[in-house]
Protein backbone atom coordinates (compact mmCIF):
# COMPACT_ATOMS: atom_id res chain seq x y z
CA UNK A 1 0.00 0.00 0.00
CA UNK A 2 1.06 3.59 -0.57
CA UNK A 3 0.26 6.80 1.28
CA UNK A 4 -2.29 9.40 0.21
CA UNK A 5 0.54 11.82 -0.61
CA UNK A 6 2.27 9.22 -2.81
CA UNK A 7 -1.00 8.44 -4.60
CA UNK A 8 -1.66 12.11 -5.35
CA UNK A 9 1.89 12.53 -6.62
CA UNK A 10 1.59 9.53 -8.96
CA UNK A 11 -1.75 10.76 -10.29
CA UNK A 12 -0.20 14.18 -10.91
CA UNK A 13 2.58 12.56 -12.93
CA UNK A 14 -0.02 10.94 -15.18
CA UNK A 15 -2.33 13.88 -15.81
CA UNK A 16 -3.10 14.41 -19.50
CA UNK A 17 -3.37 17.49 -21.68
CA UNK A 18 -6.02 16.61 -24.26
CA UNK A 19 -5.45 19.76 -26.32
CA UNK A 20 -8.06 22.38 -27.20
CA UNK A 21 -11.09 22.87 -29.41
CA UNK A 22 -13.15 25.79 -30.69
CA UNK A 23 -16.76 26.03 -29.53
CA UNK A 24 -19.62 28.53 -29.70
CA UNK A 25 -19.79 30.92 -26.74
CA UNK A 26 -23.30 29.68 -25.87
CA UNK A 27 -21.78 26.32 -24.91
CA UNK A 28 -18.77 27.73 -23.08
CA UNK A 29 -20.09 28.14 -19.51
CA UNK A 30 -17.95 26.01 -17.19
CA UNK A 31 -15.32 25.19 -19.81
CA UNK A 32 -11.66 26.13 -19.38
CA UNK A 33 -10.32 28.90 -21.61
CA UNK A 34 -7.33 28.03 -23.76
CA UNK A 35 -6.71 31.57 -25.01
CA UNK A 36 -6.67 35.08 -23.57
CA UNK A 37 -9.76 37.18 -24.29
CA UNK A 38 -8.72 40.69 -25.37
CA UNK A 39 -10.62 43.97 -25.51
CA UNK A 40 -11.33 44.75 -29.15
CA UNK A 41 -11.85 48.44 -28.28
CA UNK A 42 -11.79 50.53 -25.10
CA UNK A 43 -14.26 49.66 -22.32
CA UNK A 44 -16.46 51.67 -22.31
CA UNK A 45 -15.90 52.72 -25.94
CA UNK A 46 -17.15 56.28 -25.31
CA UNK A 47 -17.90 58.68 -22.48
CA UNK A 48 -21.28 57.43 -21.31
CA UNK A 49 -23.86 58.79 -18.89
CA UNK A 50 -24.37 56.82 -15.68
CA UNK A 51 -27.57 58.68 -14.69
CA UNK A 52 -30.75 59.96 -16.32
CA UNK A 53 -30.75 63.76 -16.20
CA UNK A 54 -29.32 66.73 -18.06
CA UNK A 55 -25.83 67.32 -19.40
CA UNK A 56 -24.05 70.68 -19.42
CA UNK A 57 -20.62 72.18 -20.01
CA UNK A 58 -18.67 72.77 -16.80
CA UNK A 59 -17.48 76.18 -18.11
CA UNK A 60 -21.12 77.35 -18.14
CA UNK A 61 -21.53 76.24 -14.54
CA UNK A 62 -18.26 77.91 -13.51
CA UNK A 63 -19.47 81.16 -15.09
CA UNK A 64 -22.35 81.16 -12.59
CA UNK A 65 -25.17 79.81 -14.78
CA UNK A 66 -27.73 77.66 -12.88
CA UNK A 67 -30.59 77.60 -15.41
CA UNK A 68 -30.25 76.17 -18.89
CA UNK A 69 -32.55 76.06 -21.88
CA UNK A 70 -33.17 72.46 -22.98
CA UNK A 71 -32.12 72.16 -26.62
CA UNK A 72 -32.40 68.41 -27.23
CA UNK A 73 -32.27 64.83 -25.99
CA UNK A 74 -29.46 62.28 -26.11
CA UNK A 75 -30.68 58.68 -25.91
CA UNK A 76 -28.70 55.49 -25.43
CA UNK A 77 -27.93 53.99 -28.82
CA UNK A 78 -28.28 57.30 -30.68
CA UNK A 79 -25.33 58.95 -32.47
CA UNK A 80 -23.42 61.61 -30.56
CA UNK A 81 -24.82 65.12 -30.81
CA UNK A 82 -23.19 68.46 -30.02
CA UNK A 83 -24.22 70.51 -27.00
CA UNK A 84 -24.60 74.24 -27.66
CA UNK A 85 -22.77 76.19 -24.99
CA UNK A 86 -25.06 78.01 -22.58
CA UNK A 87 -27.73 75.30 -22.91
CA UNK A 88 -28.34 71.73 -21.72
CA UNK A 89 -29.59 68.50 -23.20
CA UNK A 90 -31.59 65.76 -21.51
CA UNK A 91 -29.57 62.54 -21.43
CA UNK A 92 -30.37 58.93 -20.56
CA UNK A 93 -28.27 56.32 -18.78
CA UNK A 94 -25.88 54.62 -21.21
CA UNK A 95 -26.02 57.40 -23.79
CA UNK A 96 -22.87 58.85 -25.29
CA UNK A 97 -22.03 62.23 -23.79
CA UNK A 98 -22.60 64.99 -26.39
CA UNK A 99 -19.66 67.06 -27.64
CA UNK A 100 -18.90 69.90 -25.20
CA UNK A 101 -20.82 68.11 -22.37
CA UNK A 102 -18.67 67.12 -19.41
CA UNK A 103 -21.19 67.08 -16.54
CA UNK A 104 -24.36 65.04 -16.05
CA UNK A 105 -26.78 66.21 -13.36
CA UNK A 106 -29.43 63.71 -12.31
CA UNK A 107 -33.12 64.52 -12.70
CA UNK A 108 -33.56 64.47 -8.92
CA UNK A 109 -31.47 67.67 -8.71
CA UNK A 110 -33.24 69.47 -11.58
CA UNK A 111 -36.61 71.08 -12.22
CA UNK A 112 -37.67 71.49 -15.87
CA UNK A 113 -40.43 73.98 -16.63
CA UNK A 114 -41.25 75.71 -19.91
CA UNK A 115 -38.17 74.30 -21.56
CA UNK A 116 -35.79 75.62 -18.85
CA UNK A 117 -33.84 73.29 -16.54
CA UNK A 118 -33.10 74.82 -13.12
CA UNK A 119 -30.37 73.04 -11.12
CA UNK A 120 -30.81 72.82 -7.32
CA UNK A 121 -27.53 71.16 -6.42
CA UNK A 122 -24.37 73.15 -5.70
CA UNK A 123 -22.11 70.07 -5.95
CA UNK A 124 -20.94 69.85 -9.56
CA UNK A 125 -17.60 68.50 -10.72
CA UNK A 126 -16.00 67.78 -14.08
CA UNK A 127 -17.08 64.46 -15.59
CA UNK A 128 -19.65 63.95 -12.83
CA UNK A 129 -21.91 60.94 -13.55
CA UNK A 130 -19.94 60.14 -16.71
CA UNK A 131 -18.21 56.78 -17.22
CA UNK A 132 -15.01 57.69 -19.07
CA UNK A 133 -13.76 55.97 -22.21
CA UNK A 134 -11.33 53.13 -21.46
CA UNK A 135 -11.55 53.33 -17.66
CA UNK A 136 -12.62 49.68 -17.38
CA UNK A 137 -10.09 48.39 -19.91
CA UNK A 138 -7.96 49.77 -22.71
CA UNK A 139 -8.06 48.33 -26.22
CA UNK A 140 -5.95 45.16 -26.32
CA UNK A 141 -6.15 44.57 -22.57
CA UNK A 142 -6.62 40.98 -21.34
CA UNK A 143 -10.19 40.77 -20.04
CA UNK A 144 -10.27 37.05 -19.24
CA UNK A 145 -7.06 35.05 -18.81
CA UNK A 146 -6.25 31.72 -20.40
CA UNK A 147 -6.81 28.86 -17.96
CA UNK A 148 -9.89 30.33 -16.27
CA UNK A 149 -13.10 28.35 -15.96
CA UNK A 150 -15.66 30.40 -17.88
CA UNK A 151 -18.29 31.98 -15.63
CA UNK A 152 -21.66 33.59 -16.33
CA UNK A 153 -19.94 36.99 -16.28
CA UNK A 154 -17.32 35.80 -18.76
CA UNK A 155 -20.05 34.92 -21.26
CA UNK A 156 -21.05 38.58 -21.19
CA UNK A 157 -17.45 39.60 -21.85
CA UNK A 158 -17.12 37.16 -24.75
CA UNK A 159 -20.18 38.60 -26.46
CA UNK A 160 -19.19 42.20 -25.77
CA UNK A 161 -15.93 41.74 -27.69
CA UNK A 162 -17.59 39.78 -30.49
CA UNK A 163 -15.92 36.53 -29.52
CA UNK A 164 -18.62 34.19 -30.80
CA UNK A 165 -16.25 31.21 -31.00
CA UNK A 166 -13.68 30.51 -28.32
CA UNK A 167 -10.79 28.12 -27.73
CA UNK A 168 -11.31 25.87 -24.69
CA UNK A 169 -9.53 22.85 -23.24
CA UNK A 170 -10.87 19.58 -24.58
CA UNK A 171 -12.70 17.44 -22.06
CA UNK A 172 -11.95 13.76 -21.65
CA UNK A 173 -14.40 11.33 -23.16
CA UNK A 174 -15.58 9.39 -20.10
CA UNK A 175 -16.91 5.87 -19.65
CA UNK A 176 -18.54 4.92 -16.34
CA UNK A 177 -18.68 1.17 -15.76
CA UNK A 178 -20.60 -0.62 -13.04
CA UNK A 179 -19.62 -4.20 -12.25
CA UNK A 180 -21.34 -6.86 -10.21
CA UNK A 181 -23.97 -9.59 -10.59
CA UNK A 182 -25.94 -8.15 -7.68
CA UNK A 183 -26.80 -4.85 -9.38
CA UNK A 184 -30.06 -3.95 -11.15
CA UNK A 185 -31.27 -0.69 -12.69
CA UNK A 186 -33.02 1.89 -10.47
CA UNK A 187 -36.40 1.30 -12.12
CA UNK A 188 -36.25 -2.45 -11.48
CA UNK A 189 -37.48 -4.28 -8.38
CA UNK A 190 -34.47 -6.08 -6.89
CA UNK A 191 -34.67 -9.67 -5.73
CA UNK A 192 -33.81 -10.29 -2.08
CA UNK A 193 -30.15 -10.86 -2.98
CA UNK A 194 -29.85 -7.83 -5.31
CA UNK A 195 -29.50 -4.06 -4.94
CA UNK A 196 -30.18 -1.14 -7.28
CA UNK A 197 -27.25 0.66 -8.88
CA UNK A 198 -26.31 3.88 -7.09
CA UNK A 199 -22.56 4.46 -7.36
CA UNK A 200 -22.50 5.02 -11.11
CA UNK A 201 -25.38 7.49 -10.95
CA UNK A 202 -23.65 9.40 -8.17
CA UNK A 203 -20.58 9.58 -10.42
CA UNK A 204 -22.83 10.80 -13.25
CA UNK A 205 -24.04 13.62 -11.02
CA UNK A 206 -20.49 14.58 -10.00
CA UNK A 207 -19.44 14.71 -13.66
CA UNK A 208 -22.54 16.63 -14.71
CA UNK A 209 -21.62 19.36 -12.23
CA UNK A 210 -18.37 19.86 -14.17
CA UNK A 211 -19.91 19.75 -17.65
CA UNK A 212 -18.37 16.39 -18.52
CA UNK A 213 -20.17 14.03 -20.89
CA UNK A 214 -20.06 10.27 -20.38
CA UNK A 215 -21.50 6.91 -21.37
CA UNK A 216 -22.69 4.22 -18.97
CA UNK A 217 -21.85 0.51 -19.17
CA UNK A 218 -22.47 -2.52 -16.99
CA UNK A 219 -20.36 -5.69 -16.85
CA UNK A 220 -21.13 -8.84 -14.88
CA UNK A 221 -18.51 -10.53 -12.72
CA UNK A 222 -17.18 -12.89 -15.40
CA UNK A 223 -13.56 -12.53 -16.51
CA UNK A 224 -14.17 -13.25 -20.20
CA UNK A 225 -17.12 -10.83 -20.31
CA UNK A 226 -15.05 -8.13 -18.61
CA UNK A 227 -12.15 -8.60 -21.03
CA UNK A 228 -14.43 -8.51 -24.05
CA UNK A 229 -16.25 -5.36 -22.90
CA UNK A 230 -13.02 -3.56 -22.00
CA UNK A 231 -11.53 -4.29 -25.43
CA UNK A 232 -13.86 -1.76 -27.10
CA UNK A 233 -14.28 0.67 -24.20
CA UNK A 234 -10.53 1.14 -23.80
CA UNK A 235 -10.19 2.13 -27.45
CA UNK A 236 -13.07 4.62 -27.45
CA UNK A 237 -12.55 6.68 -24.27
CA UNK A 238 -9.90 8.85 -22.56
CA UNK A 239 -11.06 8.33 -18.97
CA UNK A 240 -12.66 5.21 -17.50
CA UNK A 241 -14.29 5.12 -14.08
CA UNK A 242 -15.04 1.62 -12.78
CA UNK A 243 -17.19 0.94 -9.75
CA UNK A 244 -16.45 -2.34 -8.01
CA UNK A 245 -14.36 -5.37 -8.84
CA UNK A 246 -11.02 -4.10 -7.49
CA UNK A 247 -10.89 -5.59 -3.98
CA UNK A 248 -9.74 -9.09 -2.97
CA UNK A 249 -12.90 -11.07 -3.70
CA UNK A 250 -12.78 -14.18 -5.86
CA UNK A 251 -14.73 -12.35 -8.59
CA UNK A 252 -12.80 -9.07 -8.47
CA UNK A 253 -11.33 -9.50 -11.95
CA UNK A 254 -10.94 -5.85 -12.96
CA UNK A 255 -7.17 -5.43 -12.25
CA UNK A 256 -6.32 -8.64 -14.13
CA UNK A 257 -8.52 -7.68 -17.08
CA UNK A 258 -7.09 -4.17 -17.33
CA UNK A 259 -3.48 -5.32 -17.25
CA UNK A 260 -4.22 -7.98 -19.88
CA UNK A 261 -5.28 -5.10 -22.17
CA UNK A 262 -2.05 -3.17 -21.68
CA UNK A 263 -3.23 -0.74 -19.02
CA UNK A 264 -0.30 -0.33 -16.66
CA UNK A 265 -1.06 -0.36 -12.96
CA UNK A 266 0.49 2.64 -11.20
CA UNK A 267 -0.86 1.69 -7.78
CA UNK A 268 -3.47 -0.52 -6.13
CA UNK A 269 -4.45 0.11 -2.49
CA UNK A 270 -3.86 3.22 -0.42
CA UNK A 271 -3.33 3.59 3.32
CA UNK A 272 -6.68 5.20 3.95
CA UNK A 273 -10.26 4.62 5.05
CA UNK A 274 -12.59 4.50 3.23
CA UNK A 275 -11.42 3.58 -0.26
CA UNK A 276 -8.33 1.52 0.49
CA UNK A 277 -8.60 -0.74 -2.63
CA UNK A 278 -8.46 2.12 -5.20
CA UNK A 279 -6.80 1.04 -8.47
CA UNK A 280 -5.14 3.55 -10.79
CA UNK A 281 -3.51 2.92 -14.13
CA UNK A 282 -3.07 4.19 -17.67
CA UNK A 283 -1.62 3.67 -21.10
CA UNK A 284 -0.83 6.13 -23.90
CA UNK A 285 -4.52 6.75 -24.63
CA UNK A 286 -6.61 6.09 -21.54
CA UNK A 287 -6.56 6.75 -17.78
CA UNK A 288 -8.43 4.35 -15.50
CA UNK A 289 -9.71 4.70 -11.94
CA UNK A 290 -11.03 1.50 -10.37
CA UNK A 291 -13.15 2.54 -7.41
CA UNK A 292 -14.16 0.22 -4.58
CA UNK A 293 -17.80 -0.81 -4.73
CA UNK A 294 -18.99 0.75 -1.47
CA UNK A 295 -20.77 4.09 -1.97
CA UNK A 296 -18.78 6.20 0.50
CA UNK A 297 -15.52 4.75 -0.82
CA UNK A 298 -16.45 5.55 -4.42
CA UNK A 299 -17.35 9.17 -3.72
CA UNK A 300 -14.33 9.71 -1.47
CA UNK A 301 -11.92 8.35 -4.08
CA UNK A 302 -13.54 10.38 -6.85
CA UNK A 303 -13.44 13.60 -4.81
CA UNK A 304 -9.83 13.18 -3.69
CA UNK A 305 -8.13 11.46 -6.62
CA UNK A 306 -10.15 11.63 -9.82
CA UNK A 307 -11.02 15.30 -9.27
CA UNK A 308 -7.27 15.91 -8.70
CA UNK A 309 -6.48 14.29 -12.07
CA UNK A 310 -9.21 16.26 -13.83
CA UNK A 311 -8.09 19.59 -12.36
CA UNK A 312 -4.46 18.99 -13.30
CA UNK A 313 -5.38 17.83 -16.80
CA UNK A 314 -7.51 20.93 -17.38
CA UNK A 315 -5.15 23.35 -15.62
CA UNK A 316 -7.60 24.14 -12.82
CA UNK A 317 -6.86 24.84 -9.16
CA UNK A 318 -7.46 22.33 -6.39
CA UNK A 319 -10.99 21.55 -5.20
CA UNK A 320 -9.96 21.81 -1.54
CA UNK A 321 -10.62 24.22 1.30
CA UNK A 322 -9.72 24.16 4.98
CA UNK A 323 -12.28 23.83 7.75
CA UNK A 324 -12.39 23.52 11.53
CA UNK A 325 -13.48 20.27 13.12
CA UNK A 326 -16.83 20.76 14.86
CA UNK A 327 -16.15 17.90 17.30
CA UNK A 328 -13.41 15.65 18.65
CA UNK A 329 -12.68 12.55 16.56
CA UNK A 330 -10.69 9.49 17.62
CA UNK A 331 -9.37 7.15 14.93
CA UNK A 332 -6.73 4.70 16.23
CA UNK A 333 -5.68 3.05 12.95
CA UNK A 334 -2.51 4.09 11.13
CA UNK A 335 -4.48 5.17 8.08
CA UNK A 336 -5.52 8.51 6.62
CA UNK A 337 -9.18 8.94 7.55
CA UNK A 338 -11.52 10.66 5.12
CA UNK A 339 -14.65 11.64 7.03
CA UNK A 340 -17.64 12.89 5.05
CA UNK A 341 -18.81 16.18 6.50
CA UNK A 342 -21.37 18.92 6.25
CA UNK A 343 -19.80 22.40 6.06
CA UNK A 344 -21.93 24.94 7.94
CA UNK A 345 -20.55 28.49 8.00
CA UNK A 346 -20.59 29.84 11.56
CA UNK A 347 -19.89 33.59 11.66
CA UNK A 348 -17.50 33.39 8.73
CA UNK A 349 -15.74 30.21 9.88
CA UNK A 350 -16.35 27.00 7.94
CA UNK A 351 -17.00 24.13 10.33
CA UNK A 352 -16.65 20.45 9.40
CA UNK A 353 -19.52 18.52 10.99
CA UNK A 354 -18.88 14.78 10.87
CA UNK A 355 -21.57 12.62 9.27
CA UNK A 356 -20.01 9.27 10.15
CA UNK A 357 -22.48 6.48 9.50
CA UNK A 358 -22.29 2.70 9.47
CA UNK A 359 -19.18 2.27 7.40
CA UNK A 360 -18.35 2.78 3.73
CA UNK A 361 -21.51 1.01 2.59
CA UNK A 362 -23.78 3.53 4.33
CA UNK A 363 -25.19 5.49 1.40
CA UNK A 364 -27.84 7.20 3.55
CA UNK A 365 -25.23 9.09 5.59
CA UNK A 366 -24.07 10.90 2.42
CA UNK A 367 -27.29 12.86 2.05
CA UNK A 368 -26.08 15.96 3.92
CA UNK A 369 -22.39 15.65 3.02
CA UNK A 370 -20.53 18.37 1.10
CA UNK A 371 -17.03 16.95 1.15
CA UNK A 372 -14.45 14.79 2.94
CA UNK A 373 -12.15 16.11 5.64
CA UNK A 374 -8.67 14.55 5.57
CA UNK A 375 -7.42 13.43 8.99
CA UNK A 376 -3.74 12.42 8.62
CA UNK A 377 -2.36 9.00 9.46
CA UNK A 378 0.32 10.20 11.87
CA UNK A 379 -2.08 10.83 14.76
CA UNK A 380 -5.13 9.27 16.40
CA UNK A 381 -6.84 12.12 18.20
CA UNK A 382 -8.28 15.09 16.34
CA UNK A 383 -9.59 17.97 18.39
CA UNK A 384 -12.56 20.26 17.91
CA UNK A 385 -11.39 23.54 16.38
CA UNK A 386 -8.34 22.05 14.65
CA UNK A 387 -8.04 22.95 10.96
CA UNK A 388 -7.76 20.30 8.25
CA UNK A 389 -8.04 20.04 4.47
CA UNK A 390 -11.46 19.27 2.97
CA UNK A 391 -12.00 17.82 -0.51
CA UNK A 392 -15.22 19.21 -1.89
CA UNK A 393 -17.66 17.13 -3.91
Amino acid sequence: MISVEEALKIIGEHSTDLGSEEIHFSNAKGRVLDEDILADRPFPPFHRATMDGICIALKDWDSGRRSFPVTGEQFAGAPQQELKLGSCMEIMTGAVAPKNANVVIRYEDVTIENGIAAVHSESVTEMMNIHLTGTDAEEGAVLVEKGKRISHGDIGILTSVGKTRVQVKKLPKVAIISTGDELVEPEETPLPHQIRKSNVYTLCSLLNDKGLEFELFHINDELDEIKQALDKILSDFNLILLSGGVSKGKKDFIPEALESHGVKKHFHRIKQRPGKPLWFGSNDKVTVFGFPGNPVSTIACFSVYCRHWLNLSLGLPSNTIHAQLAEDIHFPKELTYFVHVALPNKQGIVKAQSLRGNGSGDLVSLSEAEGFIELPANQSDFKKGDMYRVYLF
